[in-house]
């Protein structure tokens, strides 16, 4: 491609984020899981964010940031030797299943993040949630059909099958919760 080419290609390629941000309107949902872990953050629990790949990338971050910024508790299960550890004893497909049995309190939030809501050990840990009556909030791609989508409690859901759009367009969304929980959001001078 030629510079003029690829000014172009950019233009198109922000222009595909900024229709996926503004496509799906969430904002009642949004809503809804910032309350959600206001609530659970007052009875003295914890949110627990899981993902694959990017997605277990996006879970590290939003723990950190809501701990740190937002005063909220939260974890993730991207420990190399929790992961390599459960998979290697119960098999991939449950390693977080198995994760959420052994960190899981009543009253805890799990967070699920999967761009294709498909991935069999996600799956399996939104069932156990489920099953031990744990909030779940789900974040999908793929539109609102997969099967991770149907086991939340909450789910953002975002009609894309590009994956980098979903886990960015996914960041944004929880980091929104975050900003709203603390009331502000830093703009650039």
């Amino acid at each position: 491609m030629n510079r003029d080419e690829e000014k172009k290609w950019l233009s198109e390629y922000f222009d595909l984020y900024q229709q996926a941000i503004f496509a799906t309107d969430v904002r009642k949902e949004l809503l809804e899981v910032k309350e959600l872990f206001q609530k659970c953050h007052g009875q003295g629990k914890k949110i627990i964010f899981i993902g694959n790949g990017g997605s277990a990338a996006m879970a590290s971050h939003c723990a950190v940031d809501f701990t740190k910024n937002a005063g909220v508790r939260c974890i993730n299960f991207n420990e190399a030797d929790l992961i390599t550890c459960f998979a290697n004893d119960f098999g991939y497909e449950k390693c977080f299943q198995k994760a959420l049995e052994f960190y899981a309190d009543a009253g805890d939030v799990v967070v699920l993040v999967s761009s294709s809501g498909k991935s069999a050990n996600i799956l399996r840990a939104g069932e156990y949630a489920k099953e031990a009556g744990l909030t779940l909030v789900t974040l999908t791609g793929f539109g609102a059909d997969s099967p991770l989508a149907a086991l939340g409690n909450i789910n953002l859901s975002l009609n894309s099958r590009a994956y980098n759009v979903i886990e960015m367009v996914h960041q944004i969304w929880l980091l929104a919760i975050c900003d709203l929980i603390i009331g502000k959001a830093e703009y650039p001078a």
